[in-house]
């Protein structure tokens, strides 16, 4: 934003796209939660991009500024909103200077993904006129049925940018659906199979979080939250602290590496590896500030990852089924699996169950509270 588009938005009035503040208040929750409700309304409202300008005056609209201790980052406003609302809302922060005085405008961007809600409360929330209320009835019908495209990997990342995209990954997943890509097709296809999106109101191209997962070397620049995090506290022939990150197909491969690595020969480390694949497929992307984290002790292996279990009232046996999170990624993993690294990871709980038979036993912990799904295996010390 220029300082010409910025004064234009200050001879506007308050409205469902424009939100004036002297200052935003994020050491506590309270303001936390404020800002949170009013990004999620204006984000639900229709228009286009939404601005919430800080260092106005709401209603004489004099030009106060932010002394340096009010001032804010992107990456503090984008952890607020990623994990207060679903699906995570794109926004950016940047500061003009106006009358010598720090502006702050956080842009609040119009993507395909609406309704937005508000986790904590489970409310959807619009704005009407200048003020923030609970969305009604029919106005939630209408922006489900406007945005069809509910999946979280059709959402476009913010600032990507699409040669980040591995071609050589994508030309395999189209030739096993046997369609060749040229120059003529190519754009159509990627924006179609939601490998890649556009920006409503400037058209640029830019990744889904699903194709930066799947067909991107180089995801972490985008979206850091694709990490898996191993602590080895057992072998010290190896580092303490590994971080895998990358296409999700490669990284599972990596924890292979390193699992077999750390753990004793003994050790059925597949099961483990099993944990993994599993919460790589699973886990909720939507938690952007969460990652999925393996903590290897003496005492015992704990496989972490952000997102419950949904539970069905259908049951296998003994074991009760669960709704699969992220259908949309696990058909173009499975598609470009010509390892057989999921071959049997449908029935994933007895694979791992069957690994430990005699020789420990397995606790899965779904925490709706936590928002956590752990497998907690048994310790080296237990059994070797």
């Amino acid at each position: 934003m220029d300082k010409k588009k910025l004064l234009n938005l200050l001879h506007r009035e308050e409205g469902r796209k424009l939100d004036f503040k002297l200052r935003i208040e994020l050491s506590g929750e309270t303001g936390k939660k404020e800002l949170t409700k009013d990004i999620c309304a204006i984000a639900n409202s229709n228009g286009g991009r939404g601005y919430i300008i800080v260092g106005i005056e709401d209603k004489t609209k004099k030009i106060v500024g932010l002394k340096k201790e009010d001032m804010f980052s992107e990456e503090q406003i984008q952890q607020i909103i990623a994990s207060r609302c679903d699906p995570p809302i794109p926004v950016s922060v940047e500061y003009l200077t106006l009358e010598d005085k720090n502006i702050g405008v956080i842009t609040i961007y119009n993507w395909d993904q609406k309704p937005y809600q508000v986790r904590e409360s489970g409310a959807f929330y619009i704005r009407r006129g200048s003020t923030t209320d609970i969305m009604r009835k029919q106005e939630l019908v209408a922006a489900f049925e406007e945005s069809l495209n509910l999946n979280i990997e059709g959402c476009g990342i913010l600032k990507s940018d699409i040669s980040a995209l591995n071609m050589e990954i994508i030309n395999q997943y189209f030739r096993s659906k046997s369609i060749d890509i040229n120059n003529e097709n190519i754009e159509f296809l990627l924006r179609r199979s939601s490998i890649t999106s556009r920006d409503r109101e400037t058209g640029e191209t830019i990744c889904t979080l699903g194709g930066l997962l799947v067909f991107s070397d180089s995801n972490s620049i985008y979206i850091p939250h694709n990490m898996i995090k191993i602590i080895n506290k057992i072998n010290k022939n190896k580092p303490e602290v590994i971080v895998v990150q990358g296409n999700i197909i490669k990284m599972i491969e990596l924890c292979e590496v390193h699992l077999k690595e750390i753990l004793p020969e003994k050790y059925p480390y597949t099961a483990v590896w099993e944990a993994i694949k599993n919460a790589v497929l699973y886990r909720e992307y939507s938690e952007f500030s969460r990652i999925i984290e393996v903590h290897i002790g003496f005492n015992s292996i704990v496989v972490t990852s952000p997102g419950e279990l949904m539970k069905t009232n259908k049951r296998n046996g003994d074991t009760r089924e669960y709704n699969r999170r992220n259908m949309w990624l696990y058909e173009k993993v499975i598609t470009l699996d010509t390892k057989g690294l999921f071959l049997k990871s449908n029935n994933g709980f007895s694979n791992m169950k069957k690994a430990f038979k005699g020789k420990g036993k397995i606790m899965f912990i779904n925490s709706k509270q936590e928002n956590v799904f752990k497998v907690i295996f048994p310790g080296i010390n237990e059994h070797i």
